[in-house]
């Protein structure tokens, strides 16, 4: 009977073990009961008897063998108890996983539907060759990634192709006109499918980070980011040469937001409120082309919902979040300083384009001359600011990688090099230039020109970032003091010295 149990066990289930356990020294033990009470001429009979018995002599050695089996039983069924509740433990959050791994699977399908049906509406209604060319071509790619992934466990292979096409995919969806054929009925169904992608996408992102299923890495943008953020740019190639090239500093506007969102810069949510009212009620009108705001929607969600949602969900420390940059080579964080003066100069420069327009000349000229003056002091006090920063940085890392044998952290070292004071001064003269960016911003601010927005949707970012760094690097790094006191002398001290 015992190896009939054993031909169909099922090992996940705990029960039938104990079954088998129970069977096999059941058997072992009822033999040795039989034997103890033969030894002791009908005295004790059972296993009641056993228990019962008021000399010790009456015990001989099969009812010692008894004892010694049934405490064997004992040990060996709780052992396996133990192990087979683990391996419960275990597949019920390999199935947690895999049934929220769905989610994202819904997610993407139903998007997939969305973009072909939109597509599809799209060459029916113009009757566009290249349309029909593209979607063919994205289904074939699409194609091509799941078959690495299922056949050839390119994993990372596949998922590149399918972000880098989906950014290009939506990016179509977002910028080919569709006014004539905003009522049709497959139009109708792309948008459901759309927000049925958005929400179900959110849903996934939360469950999985409320389940604990996610584990956060220091990055400053993720592959998968990056690749759609490129596809969504190539997709504006589309349009004219001034609207592509707004929306392609659009685009690098959004990646410095990402960025800002996962560094947990102290003005990061303010900077995402402002950029998507300008986006959405100043930007895109601006261009003069219809635009599918759903669409819009779903591509946006898709790379703010995580950044966001890791504001409350991250445990990452302050130097774990920036060790991307902390921990970087020093060259690329000196020229790191050349594109950040590059894109302060070129919003500079577009600010001052405002004063063509003199229809307020009153007004505009002395507002652009103060405030630009300020500007202009602000934002060189500020590149000198960031360039003392990274000689700091740079002597605290010589210190870190000579002494890493005395297990001192970054952190520390820079505590000891006084980089916490150095922080707090600079916090407050990154916000005098964040402010004054607001402020020139404002005065010469262009509703028209789309090229103007992005680059001051780049710059305020650009700046909290700076800002955010400081402030948490301020708050968390210690501090060296020097401590002075006035001892006064006591009657002991003088007669000590008398």
């Amino acid at each position: 009977m015992v190896q009939v149990l054993l031909q169909h066990f099922d090992p996940t289930h705990i029960h039938s073990l104990h079954i088998v356990i129970e069977l096999c020294f059941f058997n072992r033990t009822s033999h040795l009961c039989e034997l103890g009470s033969t030894v002791t001429n009908g005295a004790l009979e059972d296993h009641q008897h056993l228990h019962c018995a008021e000399s010790p002599e009456v015990l001989s050695k099969p009812f010692q063998s008894y004892y010694m089996c049934k405490s064997l039983r004992y040990c060996v069924s709780h052992c396996l108890y133990a192990v087979m509740t683990k391996l419960e433990e275990l597949n019920r959050e390999a199935n947690m996983h895999s049934s929220i791994r769905y989610l994202g699977y819904l997610a993407n399908i139903s998007l997939l539907v969305a973009i072909c049906m939109g597509l599809y509406v799209r060459w029916e209604k113009t009757e566009n060759i290249l349309l029909l060319v593209i979607f063919i071509l994205g289904l074939f790619v699409l194609g091509i990634a799941s078959i690495l992934y299922y056949y050839f466990s390119m994993e990372a292979a596949s998922l590149s192709l399918s972000h880098l096409w989906f950014g290009f995919l939506l990016g179509l969806l977002c910028f080919i006109d569709n006014s004539k054929f905003k009522t049709d009925a497959k139009e109708e169904a792309t948008k459901y499918l759309l927000l049925t992608s958005i929400l179900v996408r959110i849903l996934w992102s939360l469950v999985e980070r409320m389940c604990g299923c996610v584990r956060h890495q220091p990055a400053l943008l993720t592959s998968a980011e990056c690749l759609e953020l490129v596809g969504f740019a190539i997709a504006s190639t589309a349009m004219l040469m001034p609207n592509c090239l707004s929306v392609v500093l659009l685009v690098f506007a959004l990646s410095m937001l990402i960025v800002d969102l996962r560094m947990k810069s102290f003005l990061a949510v303010p900077n995402l409120i402002i950029f998507a009212v300008i986006t959405s009620l100043l930007f895109f009108p601006s261009l003069k082309i219809s635009t599918n705001p759903f669409a819009l929607a779903c591509y946006f969600s898709r790379l703010i919902c995580d950044p966001l949602l890791d504001l409350y969900f991250s445990g990452l420390s302050v130097t774990e979040r920036w060790k991307p940059y902390l921990y970087g080579r020093t060259l690329c964080r000196r020229i790191s300083i050349l594109p950040v003066a590059a894109v302060e100069l070129i919003f500079f420069i577009l600010a001052a384009l405002k004063l063509n327009n003199l229809d307020r000349w009153y007004f505009l000229i002395p507002g652009f001359s103060i405030f630009g003056i300020f500007w202009l002091i602000c934002h060189i006090i500020f590149l000198i600011t960031f360039w003392g920063f990274h000689t700091k940085l740079n002597d605290c890392q010589k210190i870190y990688y000579t002494h890493r044998i005395d297990n001192k952290s970054l952190d520390c070292v820079m505590a000891s090099k006084g980089m916490r004071h150095f922080c707090l001064i600079s916090e407050r003269l990154v916000f005098f230039s964040l402010f004054s960016t607001a402020i020139l911003g404002a005065v010469s601010w262009q509703p028209m020109n789309g090229s103007f927005m992005s680059v001051f949707l780049i710059v305020l970012p650009l700046e909290s970032l700076a800002h955010g760094l400081f402030h948490e690097l301020g708050s968390c790094l210690g501090g060296t003091c020097v401590g002075y006191a006035i001892v006064i002398p006591t009657n002991y001290c003088r007669y000590l010295s008398v």
